[in-house]
């Protein structure tokens, strides 16, 4: 089962990679969040939302959260990892969620996480 980071979103909705909506795909809000935001008017906003509705939505929920703030302590200073990134990193070590991302340097560090 995988992640979707935004990053990937962003490039299926401009036509720069494909995304085969038949396999298991997952969000959290975060990714729903700032996806939407790079919405320039109505029209674009109802593309993102026709995308958004083909992928499973994970909820974040305390452990999750709880995580993140053990993932801020161990990399924040010495990675400069964002409060973002640490919670999807969370989502997909709690899922048990391999994380497909173009941007590996924001998560490379983490052993645990599987990156595609």
């Amino acid at each position: 089962m995988i992640f979707l980071d935004t990053c990937i979103l962003i490039e299926y909705a401009k036509g720069r990679i494909d995304i085969d909506f038949s396999k298991n795909y997952f969000i959290n809000s975060i990714v729903e969040l700032e996806f939407k935001v790079g919405a320039l008017n109505k029209r674009e906003l109802l593309k993102i939302n026709k995308i958004l509705f083909q992928i499973k939505s994970v909820n974040i929920d305390q452990d999750i959260l709880d995580l993140s703030v053990r993932l801020m302590d161990k990399y924040l200073l010495s990675h400069n990892m964002g409060v973002y990134d640490s919670i999807i990193a969370s989502t997909c070590l709690i899922y048990d969620l391999e994380l497909w991302t173009l941007n590996k340097k924001d998560f490379r560090y983490i052993d645990e996480l599987n990156l595609i």
